[in-house]
């Protein structure tokens, strides 16, 4: 029997936050709502009491987990990221072309670019805030979204290029995704001014922005009987939601006789290859693991022993086999929707699974009557990666990477199953309180 997810439209909820900034922002919710208390990274953390915990980072990056009743022996570490391939302005973005008022983008991640042309986009972000009193640093935080249709990427009609249909869609990162914001717009018009309207700001307050267009398009349940769920973003807030649910679910089990540290980390920066202060190449976790040791009264050899118990899952999403084509997939390592969580293999370690890590999570399914399949890549194409692998490297610690199955991964708008998402849930809970 599998436990029974959050209600679906929570997680459809889940998935339409635009950027890594407001999916931090929707997990610290639900944590604060199920009384995790936050951990400020630049005061001391004291002595940490029974209870849940969470340390955001970058803003972009959360942690949370869970000090058990009895002295904990070992962590039990589940990894996803925050992040997806989208279009993100360039600092200097406005320009105007042909008459046409345009904001200049860069591809984060590796974006299927065709998926964005044509459709209504709107713009989110962060922006920094100068204080009142002038002060100096750097400000205040703000989210904002633009949730209506502000922008489009036209493709050029086929009246302009006759053969598109045969030799596919050739589009240049920098000359043909400029998304048009407008005509005859004031000439004072910038990404500036039209956030600062937005937020009710003065422009000259603002010291930067982070910003990224997304697809006003509504994440929700489609297919014939309901069984797929259509969605930006399922690569990777769908394993975020997945490991946030189990996370909340062990916390209210309160299960009295564990000795395992149920752990959590939503990482930014994956797609771009986790290289970054908020990525999970970072020390941001080892050093959240060290202070949660030295929390609680152990020192380096504590930690040391710890990590040698311990395990962690990296939860990102799986390549499921394509009906149209089956021979960009592996023969016999086809992963189907709503036919459970996938373990992905990699003999050149771009996933981090091993024999024993594999049969770990097997276990754990098994005693759920939770479905598993089976992800290789094709020999003769190169794979793709996770955090897996780093935080592995990194800890030491032995990993599976797992994910549900999906389509169209790194479009603007993917899809899933949408039975696979409690069955990850409950494995994840299972692995978190094992």
């Amino acid at each position: 029997m599998c436990l029974q997810m959050a209600p679906t439209d929570d997680f459809l909820d889940y998935l339409g936050n635009p950027t890594p900034f407001h999916a931090v922002a929707a997990t610290k919710d639900r944590l604060l709502a199920a009384k995790f208390s936050e951990l400020d990274p630049k005061e001391s953390w004291g002595k940490l009491s029974p209870g849940g915990y969470f340390v955001t980072h970058c803003e972009t990056t959360i942690v949370a987990f869970i000090v058990p009743s009895k002295k904990a022996t070992h962590f039990r570490l589940v990894g996803a990221h925050t992040d997806s391939p989208n279009l993100r302005l360039k600092p200097k973005p406005s320009y105007s072309k042909e008459g046409y008022a345009q904001f200049g983008v860069e591809v984060y991640g590796g974006a299927l670019l065709n998926s964005w042309l044509d459709r209504d986009l709107g713009l989110a972000g962060r922006v920094l805030l100068a204080g009142k009193d002038g002060g100096k640093g750097e400000g205040t935080s703000r989210l904002f979204k633009i949730d209506r249709p502000i922008a489009r990427v036209p493709q050029l009609a086929i009246h302009l290029d006759r053969d598109v249909n045969e030799r596919g869609v050739i589009l240049n990162k920098q000359e043909h995704l400029a998304p048009v914001l407008g005509r005859a717009v004031p000439k004072d018009f910038s990404e500036r001014s039209l956030i600062a309207k937005e937020l009710k700001v003065k422009e000259k307050d603002i010291l930067a922005i982070d910003a990224m267009f997304y697809s006003l398009e509504k994440p929700t349940i489609g297919g014939a009987a309901g069984e797929f769920i259509f969605s930006a973003r399922l690569d990777n807030l769908a394993m975020c939601h997945a490991g946030l649910v189990a996370l909340l679910a062990a916390a209210a089990e309160k299960k009295s006789d564990s000795t395992a540290i149920p752990f959590l980390a939503l990482f930014d920066h994956e797609e771009v290859g986790s290289e970054s202060a908020a990525g999970a190449a970072s020390a941001f976790l080892p050093r959240t693991l060290e202070r949660i040791v030295l929390a609680l009264g152990g020192d380096k050899e504590t930690e040391h022993k710890m990590f040698a118990r311990s395990h962690i899952v990296s939860a990102d999403m799986a390549h499921a086999v394509h009906p149209n084509y089956p021979e960009r997939h592996e023969a016999r390592h086809r992963p189907h929707l709503n036919q459970g969580p996938v373990i992905k293999v990699n003999a050149q370690q771009r996933y981090a699974t091993t024999g024993a890590t594999r049969a770990l999570i097997e276990r754990y399914a098994e005693a759920a009557k939770i479905p598993i399949q089976l992800y290789a890549h094709r020999t003769d194409l190169p794979c793709g990666s996770t955090i897996g692998p780093i935080t592995s490297a990194k800890l030491g610690i032995p990993t599976v990477d797992v994910g549900n199955p999906m389509l169209s991964m790194h479009s603007a708008r993917e899809m899933c199953g949408v039975e696979d998402g409690p069955k990850m849930t409950e494995l994840l809970r299972r692995f978190l309180v094992g």
